[in-house]
């Protein structure tokens, strides 16, 4: 793995060193000083921010809007630029608008331009020069753009002929356009930089980090997004300088401008090559950063849930009531990171915070981390979707998707197996992992599992038995006390609404034969679809008034915990030759594979007939046959004996689990049989 990554760094490195000349850079790494002056270009980036992405010479804005734009940012902004960094802006926006307009060796006037700024950090050294830039396009932005409604601002304009935005708009404006185009595509590149270097100067120490650091790709994107900076500083002084008469691209002057247009339009090109090599740089020494810090040992959790988090305020919205608190209030607890797509059925999410209420005096913490690709602001049905999710969980939320960084996603992808179906990674109170998925403990045992180690889920396992109990654990509270008193229940499932009513009408034969009260209960089909269920339960309803259905919430959740209760054991080792209860959960998963219906009849807790829907309706109209043998031996043991009697070599069984953590059991046995059974992979995607 190591020696993939240093070889594709090579090849990037390759890459990227085409984009500038080499001859150059050597030269403009020589002004350089090793150790180099930093200085806070968060509130310098702040104020640029704002110049750039505000403001558009070509949109014309009352005065009253102006002056509401500027409350807003001066309520919204909480730090003031470092004073001593303002002199120097004052000095480069002077250089880079007189001496780089008039031609001439601009390789020496770049090289002289780093010479005076050889002091400060690379990162610092571009926020200072678009800074400089700033200034002088925010003073063209304001006076073209106010002329029109304000009379100082006309003046202005006048003296320094600068052509009129209304008069000439359809040559101006796709030019204006365009400068503002190329201006955010600097903001975002700087961005950029600033967080590779954060990154790197933060976990410095990290000798994992250092060994596949490529430290030549900083200066070369800093050099080549100053050249475009100057490029465009350039322009805006011949805007300046042409005046109205010259403006059109039909004159000289005119194509001029467009020349340099199309000359920034191909450095640009290289820029983005640049921020793709930069954004792969980031994604990867941050996965590696992830990695490392996962293997150190902390005092407590905030260090991991902060690299995990990325949020200027580090601030959670808490549930559906929208309060955020601060991300202290998880400092040494055991949390659970919830992860999941905005795709997460509503009906999880309901079962899920009905488990966590059931807990009053938990001892664990959830954050939900919605994991999205590529969108750093999301459309308009993503974000309704987003706060939908949001208002239904009682635990934690980041406040936006955004605050999760493409190599966090990446991390939890990779290292954490993240596709598709949500998981629940815990960490301890000191940030180590301790479960890569409790989302199975979870619905299994809820809050019983804390803290979902895996020797607590391996505790569990060794006491557990199969009983009804079990079955319907977090279900049904009335089942729960049904099966205690000793009562006869019938659990049964399938989608065959014709075997579903002649197994009813069996049944009620049955009922009247031994006057035996059993409880029927239908538990639906796993992945079935919750309209063709809600039309067989309302069926059922009207063949069988006494007879309890479960809801769509209640048959989730019974197939989700057998499928958690296959994960589980499958993750412990365990198997169906030597294990009762995956025994169990086998055959009832397999049962459910199958077309026709399947019951499981129960007296109690313990004491359980079950079989496929064909055989047992079979075995039930015969009843009159083996009534007699009830007296003797008990309704179930009768039942089973009979049963036993339709047993066969011949059968055809199928088995559908769950993709999990990323492989394919090798192995997996017949319930029936006990043969190895043949494995094939489907594919599945139904919209119905």
């Amino acid at each position: 793995m190591a020696s993939q990554e240093l070889q594709l760094i090579k090849e990037e490195r390759r890459l990227f060193s085409s984009l500038v000349n080499n001859v150059v850079m050597t030269q403009i790494q020589a002004t350089h000083k090793l150790h180099s002056h930093s200085i806070d270009v968060g509130p310098l980036l702040d104020v640029v921010e704002d110049i750039l992405q505000r403001y558009n010479p070509t949109v014309v804005i009352a005065q009253q809007a102006q002056v509401e734009i500027m409350e807003e940012k001066t309520n919204h902004s909480s730090s003031i630029p470092t004073p001593e960094a303002l002199p120097t802006i004052k000095r480069i926006a002077c250089e880079i608008t007189c001496k780089f307009s008039d031609g001439g060796d601009v390789n020496a006037k770049m090289l002289a331009l780093f010479n005076s700024l050889s002091n400060y950090s690379w990162d610092a050294k571009l926020v200072l020069i678009l800074c400089a830039f700033a200034v002088s396009y925010g003073e063209l932005c304001l006076t073209v753009q106010q002329a029109s409604v304000n009379a100082l601002a006309k003046s202005v304009a006048l003296l320094k002929q600068l052509p009129d935005i209304q008069e000439d708009m359809d040559t101006l404006k796709p030019r204006f356009n365009a400068l503002n185009t190329l201006t955010k595509k600097m903001l975002d590149v700087t961005k950029d930089i600033i967080e590779l270097k954060e990154l790197r100067t933060t976990y410095n120490t990290m000798e994992t980090t250092r060994k596949t650091m490529d430290m030549t790709d900083i200066p070369n994107a800093v050099y080549l997004t100053i050249q475009i900076i100057v490029n465009c500083a350039s322009l805006i002084t011949d805007f300046i300088c042409l005046g109205h008469e010259h403006i059109s691209s039909t004159t000289t002057e005119g194509k001029d401008l467009d020349d340099k247009f199309n000359k920034i339009h191909g450095l640009m090109k290289q820029l983005d090559s640049c921020r793709e090599h930069i954004g792969k740089k980031k994604n990867m020494e941050g996965i590696q950063v992830l990695n490392r810090l996962f293997e150190m040992k902390h005092s407590d959790n905030m260090k991991i849930l902060k690299a995990l988090i990325h949020s200027e305020d580090v601030i959670l919205r808490y549930g559906g009531i929208e309060k955020r608190v601060s991300m202290e209030v998880l400092k040494k607890k055991t949390v659970i990171l919830f992860i999941s797509d905005l795709d997460i059925s509503r009906v999880e999410c309901e079962v899920l915070t009905e488990i966590y209420n059931r807990t009053s005096d938990r001892q664990y913490e959830v954050v939900w981390l919605p994991v999205i690709d590529g969108l750093a602001e999301l459309p308009v049905e993503k974000e309704k979707q987003f706060k939908d999710l949001v208002s239904l969980m009682p635990w934690h939320s980041v406040h936006h998707p955004s605050v999760l960084k493409p190599a966090v996603i990446r991390f939890i992808k990779e290292v954490w197996n993240f596709e598709k179906k949500p998981l629940m990674v815990t960490l301890d109170s000191r940030g180590n992992v301790v479960c890569r998925d409790a989302l199975h403990l979870m619905w299994i045992w809820g809050s019983l599992a804390f803290p979902f180690t895996d020797s607590k889920e391996e505790a569990l396992w060794k006491k557990q038995t199969w009983t009804v109990e079990f079955l319907v654990e977090q279900i049904d509270t009335g089942i729960l006390q049904w099966a205690r008193e000793g009562r006869y229940t019938c659990f049964y499932g399938g989608e065959d609404m014709d075997w579903i009513k002649q197994f009813i009408a069996a049944m009620k034969s049955v009922k009247t034969e031994t006057q035996k009260p059993i409880k029927m209960v239908y538990v639906g089909k796993r992945n079935s679809k919750e309209l063709r269920l809600k039309e067989i339960i309302n069926e059922i309803k009207k063949v069988d008034q006494s007879g309890t259905c479960f809801d769509i919430k209640k048959i989730w959740l019974f197939w989700n915990r057998l499928e958690s209760m296959w994960h589980s054991m499958m993750q412990h080792g365990r198997t169906i030759e030597k294990d009762n209860i995956m025994q169990e959960v086998m055959t009832m998963l397999t049962y459910d594979g199958n077309d026709h219906g399947w019951a499981v009849i129960s007296k109690g807790s313990t004491e359980m007939v079950k079989s496929h829907g064909k055989t047992i309706l079979e075995c039930l109209n015969k009843i009159g046959t083996w009534k007699e043998k009830i007296n003797l031996e008990g309704f179930n043991s009768a039942l089973k004996n009979e049963l036993a009697l339709y047993h066969t070599t011949k059968h055809c069984v199928s088995l559908q689990l769950p993709w999990t953590i990323g492989k394919i059991i090798e192995k997996v046995v017949c319930a029936e049989c006990k043969r190895p059974m043949e494995k094939y992979i489907l594919y599945r995607c139904c919209t119905d």
